[in-house]
């Protein structure tokens, strides 16, 4: 029986969703403690939004640098030595003094994060041939898991003990779970299933007439659009939920609905990209996101909130993991690893520069409406971008895609 697709490749997937449950928590936990930094730093919005963006810029850093450690060490190896690193930066900073150290420390928390985000699609969707597609979709539907779980756990910890104490609780739960599991995955790919999955790879590349660089570069550029636009109800939920009245708590219960969208969004997109192709779902995903940015511009009542926020949710769930699908259909199989890697990276510069600029938009006007239409118009031109490829594409033949 093959390696590929086989059970020991569902056990895998179910244990890299555990650890990715886990990980992930260092893209969430910054945000719903946002609005306590602010009020016991005495900081302005944008200000306080500066540990988020540093968050990411890690968590960029790490998609692309850790990839590489994976490919030498091994995923197991990489995920245990972030664990340690995520664990001392948590502890470390629930005793911060000032938003600069935080936000240092929020720099490492970001890049051990990553190691359970792009490392861990690309060691599942190894293990994976003609399942890889909702196999990629699940293991990133654990980092949206993570933000819909976490929110809600830590909220209880804001309303007593206050978010230090809830960053020593995440402090704790990350060694005490993500290390025995991380054992668990030192197991590597027979050489002999990683070549049958490039080569059926390879039959089925498609080609937009440019260069690959050419291509990756645009991807990255269509990335870092789509995420700007995702970035501001993600980022600044908490934060606009507390300026209409509704307070902390509620905001988090809109990030967590938000995010469990999210997770049926991605579910959904990974069928529909077996049927589809990566180009086309992404553009379905990119243009329902942009329509529901829309929706929050008249919406402040309670109720309509929560609706929208659970649509914006089931909008843009599938579109980063399509971009690693799009990758590996138009781009050579070699260079996968490294152009997935640097494609991701594009899209959380994307987060972390729309959760600043949000914020700043936010301290120039007075309100989030501007923000809101900022994300729009970086959402057009990913939408923009991806009808452009989708125009150019056609079936990469037969001998060209052996060659890749």
């Amino acid at each position: 029986m093959t390696v590929l697709d086989s059970r020991a490749s569902w056990a895998r997937l179910g244990l890299s969703l555990l650890i990715s449950l886990i990980g992930n928590v260092g893209m969430w936990a910054i945000i719903v403690i946002l609005p306590a930094v602010q009020a016991e730093f005495g900081t302005d919005r944008a200000d306080a939004a500066i540990p988020y963006t540093l968050t990411m810029v890690g968590f960029a850093l790490g998609n692309f640098l850790i990839g590489r450690a994976v490919d030498r060490f091994g995923v197991a190896w990489s995920l245990a030595a972030s664990a340690v690193l995520m664990a001392a930066g948590y502890a470390a900073a629930a005793f911060a003094p000032n938003i600069l150290t935080l936000s240092a420390l929020q720099l490492l928390i970001g890049f051990g994060t990553a190691t359970s985000f792009g490392p861990l699609i690309a060691d599942v969707s190894q293990w994976f041939l003609r399942r890889r597609g909702i196999a990629v979709a699940i293991i990133a539907s654990g980092n949206y898991l993570s933000g819909a779980i976490w929110p809600l756990i830590l909220a209880d910890i804001l309303a007593g003990p206050g978010w230090r104490t809830a960053y020593l609780v995440i402090a704790a739960t990350t060694l005490l779970v993500m290390l025995p599991a991380t054992w668990l995955l030192r197991k590597p790919l027979p050489d002999s299933a990683l070549m049958a999955s490039e080569a059926a790879a390879t039959l089925k590349a498609r080609t937009a007439g440019l260069s690959p660089r050419a291509l990756t570069w645009l991807l990255a550029a269509a990335g870092i659009g789509c995420c700007v636009a995702m970035s501001m109800p993600q980022v600044h939920i908490v934060a606009y939920c507390t300026d209409l009245g509704y307070g902390p708590a509620v905001g988090a219960e809109m990030l967590s609905l938000m995010l469990m969208g999210g997770v049926a969004s991605r579910l959904v997109s990974g069928l529909l990209a077996d049927r589809l192709g990566g180009v086309m779902t992404l553009l379905i995903g990119s243009t329902l996101q942009m329509l529901a940015l829309a929706l929050y511009l008249p919406t402040t009542g309670l109720t309509s909130l929560y609706l929208v926020s659970l649509v914006f949710g089931l909008s843009q769930g599938g579109i980063v993991p399509s971009y690693a699908i799009i990758v590996r259909e138009y781009l050579p199989a070699r260079e996968a690893g490294a152009r997935v890697g640097f494609v991701i990276m594009a899209t959380i510069v994307g987060m972390a520069l729309g959760g600043w600029l949000s914020g700043l938009i936010y301290d120039l006007t007075g309100s989030y409406r501007w923000a809101f239409l900022n994300g729009i118009a970086f959402n057009a031109l990913n939408v923009a971008i991806m009808v452009a490829i989708l125009l150019r594409s056609r079936p990469r033949a037969p001998r060209a895609a052996l060659a890749a």
